[in-house]
């Protein structure tokens, strides 16, 4: 609490010398640790492929009678919504079009930059993210409800230091996590909060200020509190649902009054391009030449998934009970990601459709204000007043459940790991996140969003790290378990 608190008043009182701070400490870490990113989370996946076709994948999370406590339509909209949120809406259109105008390797505005925008962009959001959600939320799921251990990060530190984890060790390693999923929500609310404003602005005579997204944040904020407050069945699940149905709509909508063949054809093309250079990519590092390409795309998407690890692996592992491992690998690798590429294709065709064979004039609107590029999209579809308001809503209720899943998750981390904490915390903890969120605004809009929430990246690496090193102990973790379960009984 007292760090948030200083990170606030810092924000506040001194935007600048935070900014540099936190540009500086984000440049040298992707600097230093540009390998170490790529391997661990290249390794993530082979790791969760591994488990997928192995003998472990007939455990169930849970005992042999458990059965799933929700659906696989709940599950899936319940883990979609927290896995990707308000991020996959506001980069659909504009991470495509601002590779096709500055691409890694191509030449700019050509065929090839063209497709290397949107292998690149299937690559950032595509099957790494989950395989390090898969490990982080498998790795608790496991522990929390085959051996009780609780449900928080800290239980994967078992396999190394045992009884130990209740220790300073294991309060340490669930600060971070804390510290990390509240600066990994409040950077997607930021960016929401930004988009929301956008769409506002269509309507309203409302300005794109700061101080307007602050407000919006603010009032998101409260809804998510009553969501978070009412708990996952009558809150976050419902609202999960309900954004998954208007996000369909609004997909469905864009593929037929689009260029539907050209958008087909974008998926099909790309899907193979990204399968048959997936284990080049997945190991690519810029080393030589001196470029900030990949620092500011690729790494920072590593870190931005790893930051978010804590908050999406601890609430996919609280709503997976009854799952066998080999359904969960299953379902959370391919499902989500299968539908973020059918909406990368869709979103991210139609807009590279309009710079390449339409009037143009997306670009630079990318360039000059990231958060137009959705609503710009759609002013040359069909209906743009009604498709504007219902991008609009979907950007909201991904705003609410993006916060009220994160605001969960850490309050159940800091109550010991319990998975129904006290309401009073989720109200503190969904207050914080605003406020995080609005100080992330205060101090420099969207490219500090994404500034300040990498530095928390490389510690969170290394810890990420030990679920798969403790896999490697398998008969010294089950005789600690065993042990444990002796000295209990």
């Amino acid at each position: 609490m007292r760090l948030l608190s200083r990170f606030a008043f810092s924000g506040a009182v001194s935007p600048n010398k935070l900014q540099i701070c936190s540009a500086f400490s984000r440049t040298q870490s992707s600097r230093r640790s540009a390998g170490i990113n790529v391997l661990i989370a290249t390794g993530f996946l082979i790791f969760s492929l591994y488990l997928v076709f192995s003998r472990f994948g007939k455990i169930r999370l849970g005992g042999p009678d458990d059965r799933p406590e929700f659906s696989y339509f709940s599950w899936f909209v319940m883990l979609f919504s927290a896995g990707m949120g308000t991020g996959l809406v506001f980069w659909g259109v504009a991470e495509p079009i601002t590779h096709y105008i500055d691409p890694p390797l191509a030449g700019a505005r050509t065929p090839e930059a063209a497709r290397e925008a949107m292998r690149f962009t299937f690559f950032h959001w595509g099957l790494h993210p989950w395989a390090i959600y898969i490990v982080i939320g498998l790795g608790i799921a496991y522990f929390h409800f085959r051996h009780k251990l609780p449900l928080a990060p800290r239980s994967l530190l078992y396999p190394l230091i045992g009884e130990r984890m209740y220790g300073p060790i294991g309060h340490g390693v669930d600060i971070l996590c804390t510290v990390g999923t509240l600066l990994g929500v409040a950077t997607s609310l930021g960016l929401g909060a930004m988009q929301i404003n956008t769409g506002i602005a269509e309507y309203f005579d409302v300005p794109f200020t700061t101080g307007v997204q602050v407000m919006i944040v603010a009032t998101i904020t409260g809804v998510a509190t009553i969501s978070v407050v009412s708990g996952i069945r009558a809150g976050i699940r419902r609202l999960s649902q309900l954004n998954l149905i208007l996000a369909a709509i609004l997909f469905a909508f864009v593929l037929l009054a689009g260029p539907t063949v050209y958008l087909l054809d974008t998926f099909v093309g790309t899907l193979g391009l990204y399968l048959q250079q997936l284990p080049k990519t997945s190991l690519w590092i810029d080393f030589t030449r001196e470029s900030d390409w990949q620092a500011n795309w690729t790494l920072f998407y590593w870190g931005w998934w790893i930051s978010w690890a804590p908050f999406v692996g601890v609430f996919v592992a609280r709503i997976s009970r009854g799952r066998t491992v080999r359904e969960f690998i299953v379902s959370v690798l391919i499902m989500p990601t299968c539908a973020t590429f059918l909406w990368l294709s869709v979103f991210g065709g139609t807009g590279l459709h309009r710079e390449i064979f339409g009037g143009g004039g997306l670009s630079s609107m990318v360039q000059n204000n990231v958060a137009l590029s959705l609503h710009a999209m759609l002013r040359d579809l069909p209906l743009p007043e009604l498709t504007l308001a219902l991008a609009t809503l979907v950007i909201v209720i991904f705003f609410i459940t993006s916060s009220d899943s994160g605001s969960l998750v850490d309050d159940m981390v800091t109550s010991g790991g319990h998975p129904d904490p006290p309401r009073a915390q989720r109200v503190f903890w969904a207050v914080s996140e605003g406020m995080v969120a609005a100080t992330l605004l205060i101090v420099g809009g969207c490219a500090r969003c994404r500034v300040l929430r990498l530095p928390w990246d490389c510690p969170c690496l290394s810890y990420w790290s030990l679920p798969a090193s403790a896999s490697g102990r398998p008969c010294e973790l089950t005789n600690r378990l065993r042990g444990r379960s002796k000295r209990k009984s």
